[in-house]
């Protein structure tokens, strides 16, 4: 992996000759996932291999699912840094930066079209119906989230004691210290990284994810810095996907410079999840609530760079990220305190419901998507549907 070389050079001959595609190829094909990409994640992943290994045969079977465990290996949302990687294969560095575009831009534009229609000053009672329905079936979806990570890291795990103590340390930490759960998440890697280190002479990659403790820092002012800073967290800092940092977006938006309220960070989080693209445009709606369009877009901006970086930096060496003993036994105890944290996210959000006929909704969306496994789009539309009606019969609907 020395030189300069062309990364579409990597791709592993296929017996049909297909076309060499171009930047209008990786502009189309990445705006349509951007487009339809509903469903958060999973989704991504199915669209992106649909499209890549088995309708284009851009790469094999086993170059994405390297890139789906490396990727997998950085902080930051997976499926973004997926789609960006991806682009940065069939289409160099240009690629990378118009298929990330492509995949975020639509639903940034979406999220922050509803988002205008949610803050508005006085919105109509059937908007803040639909808000307020959907925000209540949130922590169902946190829940499910993390039931659905939970069996795969539990199959891997070196010590299932451990396994434990890492994840009730996350759930805990969500739930009782929010803007501290990024620390909580650091020490249990680095306690798992400790041990494993003093049972193996093999140093690996040292200190890998220590980077990330600045990110622990705020600001004083509520200001476009401020802003900034919390968005930074959130794209860099989100081990386990988006729903990792929500309890310290929360602490942030509502408590410290008190951009939102609590139905309208609920909000904010239903309008991620129902919307396409990456479940981080959650972060967009924050920054409307602190500076407008403006705000929205620099939340946004900051997000995602990141994502950009890590993959533009390291693309090149994500089988050495992959491989690496001190990776792999730093995530052994980041991993499982990510997935109590996820759990543990519920219940702020559970809290910051005000009316009884949330938590009617809230225990109807939690059956629904733990117990009949529906989708969480579905889900998210039939709490929003519960939400207008309840408006439409004169509920209570929270300020």
């Amino acid at each position: 992996m020395r030189g300069a070389r062309d990364p579409r050079s990597a791709r592993v001959p296929t017996t049909a000759s297909a076309p060499e595609p171009g930047l209008g190829a990786v502009l189309r094909e990445w705006g349509r996932i951007g487009c339809i990409g509903f469903g958060g994640p999973p989704a991504h992943i199915a669209l992106l291999r649909d499209l890549c290994v088995e309708r284009r045969r851009w790469l094999s079977d086993r170059e994405f699912e390297d890139a789906i465990a490396a990727t997998n290996l950085l902080p930051g949302p997976a499926s973004t840094q997926l789609a960006i990687y991806c682009a940065w294969r069939v289409g160099g560095v240009p690629g990378a930066f118009l298929g990330g575009l492509s995949f975020i831009v639509p639903g940034l534009i979406l999220i922050l079209a509803l988002a205008a229609l949610f803050l508005a000053a006085s919105p109509p009672d059937v908007v803040l119906g639909a808000g307020a329905g959907a925000g209540a079936a949130v922590p169902a979806v946190a829940l499910q989230a993390s039931a659905r990570l939970a069996p795969a890291s539990w199959r891997r795990t070196a010590s299932r004691s451990r396994w434990i103590a890492y994840g009730l340390a996350g759930a805990l930490a969500a739930a009782a210290l929010g803007a501290w759960v990024v620390l909580v998440l650091l020490a249990c890697g680095a306690v798992e990284l400790t041990l494993q280190r003093s049972r193996s002479s093999d140093g690996g990659i040292a200190a890998v994810h220590a980077w990330p403790l600045l990110g622990v820092a705020g600001t004083g002012s509520g200001g476009l810095l401020a802003l900034a800073w919390v968005a930074f967290k959130v794209g860099a800092l989100s081990y386990g996907g988006g729903f990792v940092i929500i309890p310290l977006m929360q602490h942030d938006a509502v408590d410290t410079y008190h951009w939102m309220t609590d139905a309208q960070f609920l909000n904010a989080v239903a309008l991620g999840q129902i919307t396409p693209g990456p479940v981080v445009h959650t972060v967009a709606v924050v920054g409307y609530a602190s500076a407008g369009i403006g705000g929205g877009l620099l939340a946004a901006l900051v997000a995602f760079a990141p994502s950009f970086a890590m993959v533009l930096t390291g693309a090149r060496r994500f089988d050495v990220l992959r491989a690496s003993p001190t990776v792999r036994a730093f995530l052994d105890g980041a991993g499982p305190a990510a997935i109590g944290a996820i759990a543990g996210a519920a219940i702020p959000l559970a809290l910051a419901l005000t009316e009884t006929w949330q938590l009617a909704v809230l225990a109807a969306a939690a059956v629904a998507l733990l117990v009949l496994r529906r989708g969480v789009v579905t889900t998210l539309i039939a709490a929003g549907a519960a939400g207008v009606l309840a408006a439409a019969l004169s509920a209570p609907l929270p300020s």
